[in-house]
């Protein structure tokens, strides 16, 4: 893979949303079996969505566990700072999406989703993943920007059916040596992290606030394909001990 980078303004909704949550906590509500069945839906390729975005709840409501047969669960843009473990129930669920919460951990029990193929934790708390990720073997798409992740564990290289990868807007310092194990990867986000990188002639380090991603040489024309070489190995005789994947 080559790295692309192009100066980016690192501007973050994270700050726009920390300004009001002492006032949409206050505001959080409490939902019923009755609302719930009524925000089933139907895709239009026909699987079975439970959507209970913008419901301002801050805790998963229990009886949800009622549908737990559903296809795809969207619990978005709300104020849950945690994922109940009896998430579990939830087998056979492709689609998992809870962007924009208050999420600073996930449960072990996340790794038991068999059947996830997207999932989706943008715009949260999260500083560390558990090992457990590792176990969602058709994985396809996992959207981990906008939060406060300074590493990624070595597990996340377990991911071998992952195509999609957003790392934008966290505390990366140095692209993460596990993407190399995603030999299906085609596309990374790392939009905004403090990437730590070195000028070709040996000065001292700089830290870049950029847009940074990540693509297979096959989806670069020629032209590009030979500027991002040239440019890899500046870097790389700079900095031999930058971690690049391949």
């Amino acid at each position: 893979m080559c790295l692309n980078q192009n100066i980016a303004c690192p501007v973050s909704p994270c700050s726009r949303m920390a300004k009001g949550k002492k006032t949409k906590q206050g505001r959080s509500k409490t939902i019923t079996l009755k609302v719930v069945q009524n925000c089933l839906e139907l895709t239009l390729d026909g699987k079975h969505r439970l959507n209970l975005s913008f419901k301002e709840v801050a805790v998963v409501p229990k009886c949800i566990q009622k549908l737990c047969n559903v296809d795809e669960l969207d619990l978005s843009r709300n104020l849950i700072r945690k994922v109940p473990d009896f998430i579990e129930s939830f087998i056979s669920i492709q689609v998992l999406d809870l962007h924009s919460n208050c999420l600073d951990q996930l449960p072990e029990t996340i790794g038991r989703l068999q059947n996830l193929l997207v999932l989706n934790l943008c715009n949260n708390h999260l500083t560390s993943l558990p090992r457990e990720l590792r176990l969602l073997k058709k994985l396809h798409t996992l959207n981990l920007g906008l939060n406060q992740l300074e590493t990624l564990p070595p597990s996340i290289g377990a991911l071998k059916e992952l195509r999609h990868l957003g790392l934008s807007d966290n505390r990366l310092t140095r692209v993460p040596g596990c993407l190399s194990r995603l030999k299906k990867l085609e596309w990374v986000n790392l939009d905004r992290n403090p990437i730590r990188t070195e000028e070709a002639l040996g000065h001292e380090s700089l830290v870049l606030t950029e847009r940074l991603y990540l693509v297979k040489d096959s989806f670069l024309c020629e032209d590009c394909l030979k500027r991002c070489r040239t440019e890899r190995k500046k870097v790389e005789k700079g900095n031999q001990d930058w971690e690049y994947p391949i």
